[in-house]
């Protein structure tokens, strides 16, 4: 079972040009997230300093995490260069699960609001 030796095999499908290639990308990638993060940090803490109204502040992160959330299934969770239709069964539950989200909270708003005409 010794004998039983894989590194020919590997070799052949993986060049140092390509494996320079792929840590260039998920450096590149690194730093992007880093940046994003490094501006929702300041965001959050000077948001009052910069003048800047909080529902514009909440859109912005809410965009900012979804480029994240991007890039990380993407690269890191390497979904980038699978099937699409692997793609979206991996993604399915996660969609289905924020639509139910978001309509929960409108039929608990629905609700308060109801609530608050009879008190």
């Amino acid at each position: 079972m010794s004998d039983f030796d894989r590194t020919a095999e590997y070799v052949q499908h993986h060049t140092e040009e390509e494996g320079k290639k792929q840590r260039k990308t998920i450096w590149v990638v690194f730093w992007l997230l880093l940046g994003i993060t490094g501006l929702e940090v300041t965001l959050g803490l000077y948001w009052k300093d910069f003048g800047i109204a909080w529902s514009f502040v909440k859109w912005t992160f809410i965009l900012l995490t979804l480029i994240k959330a991007y890039y990380i299934v993407a690269y890191y969770m390497h979904l980038k260069h699978e099937f699409k239709s692997f793609i979206y069964m991996a993604l399915a539950p996660y969609i289905v699960l924020a639509i139910y989200l978001v309509i929960m909270v409108l039929i608990e708003a629905i609700y308060i609001n109801e609530v608050d005409k009879f008190l």
